[in-house]
């Protein structure tokens, strides 16, 4: 199962991917992550990235998508992944619609988690004072100023893939703002599964079921033939019976009562 969680700052997409990576069996693939895994295994993508990070620029599309596409080749990625941060834009959507068909892979499912991003800023706001009113310090990333501008670029960069996915007709949305459980529960249906270990119990039936009629199958064609065979031996008699006019014995006998 391979997957992408769409949708702004604080949309819960953290927590989806987390639940259908315990669900699943599946990773999560973070660029952020992936990017300093390679740096610091000195792979050579990782160079590239370590010398353009140093100097403070962003790292190119085609350097991301060749850090994805040797951690998607890797074994625990196999069974597939939920993109944690890609893509981010229209052009890297179509670079990994490139990536994966030279793998013959594809996605499975684009979700989008629908928000309403005024509620979002209250609630930061309301925590913020809360945090303030204890006495506990606030992150700076994690004010309601940073999340404006999360979203404005959000709005400007990433939401432009909900069209992109849509027009694919790949893309599915879920109303973000209900609780966890029921945000789970929409991602399910919209994956077409409850889960893949009720996915693996019908199969195991089929196949038993399957095994049971490969083995009734000699029984049943024996009784076919014996069933077939009965009514050839009462033809077989009754043509014995018959004498050489072609008129059975016992009509004979009648006619002769008769005279």
């Amino acid at each position: 199962m391979r997957l992408i969680l769409l949708g702004p700052p604080g949309a819960g997409k953290g927590t989806q991917a987390q639940r259908l990576i315990a669900k699943h069996g599946i990773v999560q693939l973070s660029t952020g992550d992936m990017l300093r895994a390679a740096v610091a295994a000195g792979t050579p993508v990782g160079q590239q990235a370590k010398s353009i990070i140093e100097r403070g620029d962003l790292v190119p599309d085609e350097i991301v998508v060749a850090i994805i596409a040797d951690r998607i080749g890797q074994p625990d990625a196999k069974r597939g992944f939920v993109l944690d941060g890609f893509p981010r834009t229209v052009a890297q959507a179509e670079a990994l619609d490139r990536l994966l068909a030279e793998q013959g892979l594809k996605l499975d499912g684009v979700i989008e988690l629908r928000v309403d991003e005024g509620i979002l800023l209250n609630r930061i706001e309301k925590r913020v004072a809360e945090m303030t009113s204890r006495g506990e310090n606030v992150r700076p990333d994690d004010t309601p100023e940073v999340l404006r501008g999360r979203l404005s670029a959000y709005r400007a960069q990433t939401a432009p893939l909900v069209g992109y996915y849509a027009g694919k007709g790949m893309l599915k949305s879920v109303d973000g703002m209900a609780s966890i459980d029921e945000v789970g529960a929409a991602v399910d249906r919209h994956l077409g599964s409850g889960g893949s270990e009720r996915r693996r119990r019908p199969k195991a039936a089929r196949l038993a079921k399957s095994k049971a009629r490969r083995k009734a199958k000699p029984r049943n064609a024996a009784k076919r033939a014996v069933s077939s065979a009965r009514p050839q031996r009462k033809r077989s008699a009754a043509k014995r019976r018959k004498t050489a006019s072609g008129r059975p014995k016992n009509c004979i006998r009648r006619r002769l009562t008769r005279t």
